[in-house]
């Protein structure tokens, strides 16, 4: 196998949540002036990992920070040359996208970009085609690789068939928090909170997937812990137009088309984010995500040549998330956080509005996926080991090192 370890970065010029509710809105982002950013802690984590052959950062800045975020990432890969980094920024993007325009002209071009979480990964899975790698790992800036067996793991079983005859085409992995659990915290959520929590469901998936046989069948997908193949990226892309949560949109995408995720119970990453600026912004986010994958999951069980996805498929975790109860829950929740807790005017306003626009925007977007899917296998199919692309980004996106050489 030939992997590439992907790791997506969000850069800006101070800590602050951007306008939520649409493509192009992240959790959080780092400060370029940050004196230890969590890039630097990933790559350093990957310096002791076996076999890294590169590892290509996608570098997701404002135009108006663009230049400075460029500069710190790169000084950063430089002191990282074991790892054979590659940077792709808006530079590098480009050469992409018009790579992509000339195969699917009347494709939208953000689907293929460094704009939103799934268009982001497409450029991520774009550039290992081009450059012939037939894994990709995915790994974010925020998490860190625990022991030298990081790249090890990630390819266990993968490209194989289980017992079953089943082939692993995705596997994820999961994150550790900072006290070294797999598990969501149980403590009892306030009261405003309690139609919010996903605790129990996703433990006692976790509880199942962490006791049974070392790979089993996922309902989960850790996005910076998760590994793809060839056989399955090339045929089916992440879905550009999700606002979050487009690695668990990725297995369902995947199950539409007849692949399954898997779960490696031995395979996984210490998770260490910052702090979350704003919590009203990504339950805004949270809303928008929801209601759209119950409106893409109804459209999709009622299409031709899809495989049928049933939230009842998907218990105890996310079936009740992807169900259209899902809508209460964002109403009820929204109003009791705009009576008590911070932010609560912000709260009012999706209760009032940003819900009903949540919605109403899902049901306008939820078959956009499906179009841009048809493009997708052909792009891919072209792209892959374009030999004239792969020198183009390499010559662009390497690092330049300090004495005015390049990392091989």
């Amino acid at each position: 196998m030939n992997p590439v370890v992907v790791i997506p970065s969000y850069w800006t010029w101070q800590d602050e949540p951007l306008e939520i509710g649409r493509v192009g809105a992240y959790d959080h982002a780092t400060p370029i002036a940050k004196p230890l950013p969590e890039l630097e802690t990933c790559l350093a984590s990957l310096d002791a990992v076996r076999g890294v052959l590169r590892v290509v950062v996608l570098l997701v800045a404002p135009r108006s920070c663009a230049e400075g975020a460029r500069a710190r990432v790169d000084a950063i890969c430089r002191s990282h040359p074991r790892l054979n980094p590659l940077v792709v920024d808006q530079r590098e993007a480009d050469l992409v996208t018009r790579a992509v325009e000339a195969i699917a002209p009347k494709m939208d071009r953000e689907s293929v970009s460094l704009r939103g979480y799934g268009a982001i990964r497409n450029m991520g899975l774009a550039v290992a085609a081009v450059l012939g790698h037939d894994v990709v790992v995915f790994l974010d800036d925020d998490e860190v690789a625990l022991d030298e067996n990081f790249l090890i793991d990630a390819l266990f079983g993968l490209g194989l068939d289980n017992r079953q005859g089943l082939p692993i085409m995705a596997k994820s992995g999961h994150f550790l928090d900072r006290s070294g659990s797999p598990y969501a915290d149980v403590s009892k959520p306030h009261w405003r909170d309690r139609h919010w929590a996903k605790r129990v469901e996703f433990n006692q998936w976790m509880h199942r997937a962490q006791t049974g046989t070392r790979i089993s069948r996922s309902n989960y997908v850790c996005g910076g812990c998760f590994a793809v193949a060839a056989q399955a990226f090339c045929n089916v892309a992440f879905d550009p137009v999700i606002p979050r949560g487009e690695d668990l949109d990725y297995l369902l995408d995947l199950r539409m088309h007849g692949l399954d995720v898997w779960f490696d119970n031995q395979w996984r990453v210490r998770h260490l984010p910052p702090e979350c600026p704003s919590r009203a912004a990504r339950f805004l986010q949270d809303a928008y995500r929801w209601e759209y994958e119950v409106a893409k999951l109804r459209f999709a069980n009622s299409s031709i040549g899809l495989r049928q996805v049933r939230p009842e498929s998907l218990r105890p975790y996310p079936s009740e998330w992807v169900s259209p109860e899902v809508s209460h829950r964002i109403a009820l929740t929204s109003l009791l956080r705009a009576i008590a807790g911070p932010e609560r005017m912000a709260y009012l306003k999706i209760f009032l509005r940003g819900r009903r626009k949540a919605r109403a925007w899902a049901d306008r977007h939820c078959s956009s996926y499906f179009a841009f899917q048809t493009y997708w296998p052909k792009i891919m199919g072209t792209l892959w080991q374009d030999a004239l692309l792969a020198r183009r980004l390499v010559h662009s996106g390497t690092p330049v090192a300090q004495d005015g050489g390049t990392h091989a």
